[in-house]
């Protein structure tokens, strides 16, 4: 077993483990304007939790990946995800900004310890592979939890997701994965999940503008992935095109799960290793 599917199927217990941990996390706190970044991975992540934050009527939230921030911009508070705690995008973030930062990290012995003004510390979602697949969910789910979710029925969910028969859902040709509100990012980051251990051909968008252009690409040997729930008549649309249409009633983090899997059973189908993807580091750190 790879170090990435070990570490994709820890995912249930340690969603568990980050919810107990929600209450007591000095994170954004309601009525607060908040921004959150971060690169990559954590970018998508970002996104998922503005759009859900901003659901739950807690604040205004806008996601930037952390090169694009607007400095001009007034904010309550900074939030930056960043696995690494290196990444150097984010550390130059969170020196420049005057407003107050807290970091969610999974190394302890970065630089991000000083960098920001408070820092959650999740070592015990670290990963050995260069794939980010459970620390990004399990900062996720602390996030959901710090928002009042009931995680019970997702951590159920990303159980059933571990045992599921893949098919032959690891041998399409291309995927395209969709979401809605807050599953937009997380749609974002199935896909780079693919792109990073399997070289897959992968795009993603809002559901609602993938009949705007992108459902061109759609037919046989192709794959459309709903990440929670699909618009009307878009299953059928998507089938008549000839290609294959997925979604679920799980949650959504559950099936990012699955997603996860299929790309490291393609990696595999193609001789290549998703611990160590090509062309890719743990973290960008620039000269």
């Amino acid at each position: 077993m790879t170090h990435t599917e070990s570490e994709i199927a820890s995912q249930p217990a340690l969603w568990a483990r980050a919810a107990d941990l929600a209450a007591n996390a000095p994170l954004p706190r309601p009525g607060e304007r908040v921004a959150v970044v971060g690169c990559g991975t954590s970018w998508f992540v970002a996104q998922a939790y503005a759009a859900l934050r901003e659901s739950a009527g807690q604040g205004e939230t806008d996601a930037f990946a952390a090169s694009e921030f607007p400095l001009g911009r007034a904010y309550d508070r900074v939030l930056a995800l960043t696995r690494s705690g290196t990444t150097t995008e984010v550390l130059a973030l969170l020196t420049t900004v005057e407003t107050p930062t807290v970091a969610i990290t999974a190394d302890p012995a970065t630089p991000v310890m000083t960098a920001a003004g408070e820092v959650v510390v999740l070592d015990f979602a670290d990963e050995r592979s260069v794939v980010q697949t459970r620390f990004a969910t399990t900062q996720l789910a602390l996030l959901r939890a710090h928002l009042g979710e009931d995680l019970t029925g997702a951590i159920a969910d990303a159980e059933l997701a571990l045992s599921d028969d893949l098919g032959d859902l690891a041998g399409a040709d291309q995927y395209t994965f969709l979401g809605r509100g807050w599953t937009t990012g997380l749609a974002a980051e199935a896909a780079l999940k693919m792109r990073e251990a399997a070289r897959a051909w992968t795009e993603s968008y809002p559901a609602m503008e993938y009949r705007h252009g992108p459902i061109s690409i759609a037919g046989p040997g192709r794959v459309t992935w709903m990440l929670g729930d699909a618009p009307e008549g878009l299953a059928a649309q998507v089938l008549d095109c000839g290609g294959a249409f997925v979604e679920s009633a799980r949650d959504p983090m559950a099936e990012l799960v699955k997603i996860q899997r299929v790309a490291v059973a393609r990696a595999l189908a193609h001789g290549l290793n998703p611990d160590e993807p090509l062309h890719l580091t743990r973290s960008v750190i620039l000269p």
